[in-house]
C-alpha cells in the first residue's frame, strides 16, 4: 500500500516511475498515444492519456483484491508519450511503429483506435507470426475507409487482416452493436472473425463470454484492443462515437477476469474523450482495464519479452 496519499500519487500511470529511455529493461512498459485526427465524429481522444493517468490514482491504495497483487510492486514504468505526426495519420502510424519496437511489452494508452494498426505491425514483426486479436468494441472498425480516411479509426482492422498481421480466425470482438453496411459485416464474417454483440454478451454472462474468447484464440500468441465505447454511455460518456445497449463495467471487468492462460503480449486501451466524461468515470473505467489487464499478467507471471 501506498504511503503516499491517492490526491498526491505522482502523475504517471499507477504511480510508476518514469522511463523514456531503455524500455526493454523493464517487463511492462505504459506509453501514452495521443492521436485522434483519424476520429468520424467528436475528437478529443488526444487527451485521453493525460486523463487515464490522472484517473488510475485510485488503484494505487492497495493490491487487486482477487489477484493479491501490488501495483507498487509491479515491474511497471510509464515511458510518457510518443511522439507523433501532427497532422499526418500515415506518418504518425509510422512513428508510433518504431517507437513501439523497442519496447517488450506495451500497454497503450489511447488515442484513437488507429493507433492499434501501428501496435499490431511492431508486435506481428517482432514475433514473426499472426497474431491472434481480442476486440472489444461498439463497432466492427473493419471499414475499408471512413469518409475517404484510408486510415481513419474504424478501418484498423480492415488493414490488419489484409496485412496479413492478425488471423481472423483468431480474432473475437465481444460488444458490437453500431450500424453497419451489411457488406462490410459480411466481408468480416467471412475472413473469419467472430462476432459477439452486444445484446449476445448480455444474455451470454461473462463466463460463456470468456470461454468462447478462449476458444476462438486457443494458444497463439494475442492482443487485447479495448475501445472504451464497448461499454455502455451510462458507464463511459467519454467517448467519440458512443453507441447505447453496450456493457456495464462490471461486465467487461468479470470476463478480463476470467481470461488467464491467454498469452497475451501487449495491449491498448482506446478512445477515451474526456472533454464529454462525466466525473472521470470513462477515464476510471479505462484506467481500471489496463490495472485489470496488468494484474492477470504479473499473477501469471507472465513477463516476458515479445520476442
Amino acid at each position: 500500500m501506498s504511503l503516499v496519499p491517492t490526491f498526491a500519487t505522482a502523475p504517471s500511470f499507477l504511480g510508476a516511475p518514469w522511463r523514456a529511455s531503455d524500455p526493454a529493461s523493464t517487463g511492462f512498459t505504459v506509453a501514452g498515444i495521443p492521436l485522434d485526427i483519424g476520429t468520424t465524429n467528436r475528437a478529443g481522444a488526444r487527451s485521453g492519456p493525460a486523463a487515464i493517468r490522472q484517473a488510475s490514482r485510485m488503484l494505487v491504495d492497495g493490491a487487486h483484491p482477487t489477484r493479491w497483487t501490488d501495483p507498487q510492486d509491479w515491474p511497471l514504468t510509464d515511458a510518457g508519450d510518443f511522439a507523433i505526426a501532427l497532422g499526418d495519420i500515415e506518418s504518425s502510424l509510422r512513428q508510433i511503429e518504431a517507437q513501439a519496437s523497442a519496447i517488450p511489452h506495451l500497454v497503450a494508452l489511447g488515442g484513437e483506435h488507429g493507433i492499434t494498426l501501428a501496435l499490431l505491425r511492431a508486435l506481428s514483426k517482432r514475433l514473426g507470426a499472426k497474431l491472434a486479436l481480442v476486440h472489444f468494441d461498439a463497432h466492427v472498425d473493419t471499414w475499408p475507409d471512413n469518409f475517404g480516411q484510408t486510415y481513419g479509426h474504424g478501418s484498423v482492422f480492415f488493414h490488419a487482416i489484409r496485412e496479413g498481421i492478425v488471423d481472423a480466425r483468431r480474432m473475437v470482438q465481444i460488444g458490437i452493436r453500431s450500424p453497419v453496411q451489411r457488406d462490410v459485416w459480411d466481408w468480416t464474417l467471412n475472413q473469419g472473425v467472430t462476432v459477439l454483440s452486444g445484446q449476445e454478451v448480455q444474455e451470454m454472462g461473462p463466463e460463456s463470454v470468456a470461454q468462447k474468447i478462449r476458444a476462438v484464440v486457443g494458444d497463439a500468441p494475442a492482443y487485447l484492443s479495448f475501445d472504451i465505447d464497448a461499454l455502455d454511455p451510462a458507464h463511459a460518456p467519454g467517448t467519440g462515437t458512443p453507441e447505447i445497449g453496450g456493457l456495464a463495467s462490471w461486465q467487461a471487468q468479470a470476463i478480463l477476469r476470467r481470461l488467464d492462460g491467454i498469452a497475451f503480449r501487449g495491449m491498448d486501451i482506446v478512445e477515451v474523450a474526456p472533454a464529454f466524461d462525466t466525473a472521470e468515470v470513462t477515464a476510471l473505467a479505462a484506467a481500471t482495464i489496463a490495472w485489470e489487464y496488468l494484474a492477470m499478467m504479473v499473477a501469471q507471471g507472465e513477463v516476458r519479452p515479445a520476442g
